[in-house]
């Protein structure tokens, strides 16, 4: 392992002597891109593959679909649940996105922080817009489809969306990926390769963890 990334790929004769300093502050990573890119599949991946982070589980007032499990995808909420917990000042950020209400509970971010857990949010690249101007110091991750025929398949394929909506977010894709110099990576998120997808995710995190002045996250 060199900077904590697998060395499965080195080539024989390559020295391993050279590591980097390990940091051991924890870091927040906010995981993003477009509707339909897949950032569900590639958390269920990194969950499977049991990778040591805490995904945070985002709420949301949008009805659950088929196959979803509450608490695991998302916390589903009633309307009149989430705007009591946002009076609080329960959410790290929230949204209206396509009529539903979406919030990352800020609980769980100080909860494993504190812990020196390692942090994995999914927001739409409104949030994580949201999230940059709050927590800069977060390491900004963009999933990037890799064609836009292939993200309007993927929408297709889960048949939640009517055709006005589908529209709408193949549109309003566009637009995101034009706010893509607020991230500090970019990963092309190919379904059939969710692993690949991983494996970039954790040579990022490796890399972060290398660095000279680490990033400290204060929330």
């Amino acid at each position: 392992m060199i900077c904590g990334v697998p060395d499965r790929n080195l080539e024989p004769g390559i020295p391993k002597k050279r590591r980097c300093y390990r940091s051991s502050q924890p870091l927040l990573i906010v995981l993003s891109g477009p509707s339909g890119v897949g950032k569900d599949a590639v958390l269920t991946r990194m969950r499977e593959l049991k990778r040591p982070f805490h995904y945070v589980v985002t709420a949301t007032t949008r009805r659950r679909r088929a196959g979803e499990r509450n608490g695991l995808a998302y916390h589903f909420l009633s309307r009149e649940r989430f705007r009591r917990m946002l009076n609080e000042g329960r959410f790290l950020e929230w949204a209206e996105v396509y009529g539903n209400y979406y919030g990352v509970p800020k609980a769980e971010i100080t909860s494993a922080l504190a812990k020196g857990v390692d942090v994995m949010v999914k927001v739409d690249v409104q949030g994580a817009a949201t999230i940059k101007e709050i927590l800069p110091q977060a390491v900004f991750i963009f999933l990037m489809p890799p064609s836009a025929e292939a993200q309007e398949k993927r929408l297709r394929k889960r048949h939640s969306e009517s055709s006005a909506d589908l529209a709408l977010r193949l549109e309003r894709a566009k637009e995101e990926i034009e706010k893509l110099s607020i991230f500090d990576y970019v990963i092309t998120s190919h379904q059939h390769r969710l692993d690949e997808v991983v494996f970039q995710i954790e040579a990022i995190v490796a890399a972060e963890k290398c660095r000279v002045k680490p990033r400290i996250v204060q929330l």
